[in-house]
């Protein structure tokens, strides 16, 4: 059992290493930016759906009010005019009406909550954003995206270096 848990794993660690060769940290850093920046226009969206509702809740409770107003002038009417029947049927819509500005109320309620929770999350995704193209810039510019340092260093043996290292080497072996 041990052999194959060993064995795995040797499997794993190559494929891990092909696949870091095979990926290009300058490719998956754009690609990066990109999600988060449809993430960012995401978020921005769901701001503005949110206060766009809002402004729709906002036009149906000046509606509700100005019916209550009309309900009041038509209820004092009906009690003027001695129609008790006439006035129990405006004091009942007069009611629901209430009930409705008192749902809307709420509804705006929750909808100001979401509006806040996604405004928040719009500001902290436009900040990572932001922190991210910073390190991108950053990364690009040192060139640290054409290769790792330690997977193809730059090494030059100038002549000179090969004849003394070839001369102590040979000396080293002729005394031996």
């Amino acid at each position: 059992m041990a052999l194959i848990t060993r064995l795995s794993r040797l499997f794993q660690a190559d494929m891990h290493a092909v696949l870091d060769k095979i990926e290009e940290p300058a490719a998956l850093l754009k690609q990066s930016i990109r999600e988060m920046e449809e993430s960012v226009l995401t978020d921005e969206r769901h701001v503005r759906l949110s206060e766009h509702r809002r402004q729709q809740l906002e036009g149906k409770r000046d509606q509700l009010a100005e019916t209550l107003a009309e309900l009041d002038e038509k209820c004092a009417f009906c009690f003027q005019s001695g129609k008790d029947d006439l006035a129990r049927a405006f004091v009942k819509r007069k009611l629901e009406t209430l009930q409705m500005q008192q749902l809307l109320a709420e509804k705006i309620a929750v909808l100001d909550e979401q509006t806040r929770r996604l405004t928040k999350r719009f500001a902290e995704h436009q900040a990572q954003l932001a922190a991210m193209k910073q390190k991108a810039e950053v990364f690009l510019e040192n060139g640290a995206v054409s290769s790792y340092p330690w997977e193809n260093p730059q090494v030059t043996v100038r002549d000179e270096d090969v004849e003394v290292a070839f001369l102590k080497e040979k000396q080293k072996w002729s005394a031996s």
